[in-house]
C-alpha cells in the first residue's frame, strides 16, 4: 500500500459539508479519509473528469469533486455537491 496523502478541503467544501445531514457528513467524512489513506483504494467509487483536471468520488447520491497531485502526495478538495448538480 502507498504512502498516504494529506487531504486539503477549500472552504466552499467544507461549509458545504458542515451543512449537510449528520449521516451524510459522516459518510462523507469517512470515505474522505479513506481517500487520503490510499486514493487508489478500489473499495472507492472514484473516476477521472472527463476534459478536466479532476476526479469525482460518489458517496450515495453525493459527489465529491477533488483534484489530486501525486508528486506532492496532495488531494483538493474543491466541491461537495449533490449528484445531479455535480457537473455544472
Amino acid at each position: 500500500m502507498g504512502e498516504s496523502y494529506t487531504l486539503l478541503i477549500r472552504p466552499q467544501a467544507k461549509k458545504k459539508l458542515q451543512s449537510l445531514p449528520r449521516p451524510d457528513r459522516f459518510r462523507i467524512a469517512e470515505k474522505l479519509q479513506q481517500l487520503g489513506r490510499n486514493p487508489d483504494d478500489a473499495a472507492l467509487d472514484v473516476k477521472k473528469l472527463a476534459g478536466e483536471p479532476y476526479f469525482r468520488l460518489r458517496v450515495g447520491s453525493w459527489r465529491v469533486i477533488f483534484e489530486r497531485q501525486d508528486v506532492v502526495r496532495i488531494i483538493t478538495v474543491e466541491k461537495i455537491k449533490p449528484r445531479g448538480d455535480a457537473y455544472k
